[in-house]
């Protein structure tokens, strides 16, 4: 896709903001290549990355890599993810994404979005995840819960839906940013305008945001800050602080 016109992009002020409040933004799924990330956002729905994160030390050491999994005994790998949610139809799923990357790519994950969906439990969020993340390729804007609640507050789409939602962002975010800037309001709505209690006072974009209910505390810039500091220790540092 084009870069979109000046016109229909992000607000300058509003990417200034969200930038300086998350400078280096990153993926909270812990792995280490793109087959342990591709597993852990199978294993990340309907559940939360800390969860995720404790699970897969353990799936990753007994099941190094696809093959390993793909031979793997159903009820061996369905106790390991069991804290994950839905654990039988999530341990049915890895096996099945094993098993087709053995069988259809010898082993190594996919780079396009067309061959990430054909494999068992991939949806296009979980390829945008990994193409992005693991490989530096933007093929869209992964859109979980907090990146639609965020658009939608933000005033960027009024759309519901995860599809609608991406399209609209990506016809305003420049494509070279689609990875960082999907993970930036992914941090943001996970940190600071959560679902039900939204920090609408610590926020660095509240005067941007039309749907702010609170007014700011403090300079922008000292707002980013603190938000800065809340997301890079993944949430231990309080806004407050």
């Amino acid at each position: 896709m084009p870069r979109p016109d000046a016109s229909r992009e992000i607000p300058r002020e509003l990417t200034l903001r969200l930038r300086r409040a998350i400078p280096e933004p990153y993926c909270e799924l812990d792995h280490a290549n793109a087959w342990q990330l591709l597993v852990a956002t199978i294993l990340s729905a309907q559940s939360t990355d800390k969860t995720i994160n404790r699970v897969t030390p353990e799936l990753f050491a007994r099941w190094p890599g696809p093959r390993e999994l793909a031979e793997a005994e159903p009820a061996e790998v369905e106790a390991v993810v069991k804290p994950t949610g839905f654990f039988r139809n999530k341990a049915k799923a890895i096996r099945g994404t094993a098993q087709a990357v053995v069988a259809l790519f010898d082993g190594d994950v996919p780079r396009t979005l067309e061959e990430l969906t054909k494999l068992p439990g991939v949806a296009r969020k979980t390829a945008n995840v990994v193409l992005g993340t693991a490989f530096g390729l933007p093929s869209g804007i992964a859109v979980d819960t907090h990146v639609g609640r965020v658009a939608r507050r933000l005033g960027l789409t009024e759309e519901s839906s995860p599809e609608k939602v991406e399209r609209a962002l990506c016809s305003l975010i420049p494509r070279d940013c689609w990875v960082s800037d999907g993970h930036r309001l992914l941090l943001h709505g996970r940190y600071v305008c959560g679902a039900k209690a939204p920090r609408c006072d610590r926020c660095a974009l509240n005067e941007l945001c039309p749907s702010r209910d609170a007014a700011p505390e403090g300079a922008w810039d000292e707002r980013a800050l603190r938000e800065r500091a809340t997301v890079e220790s993944r949430g231990e540092t309080s806004l407050d602080a």
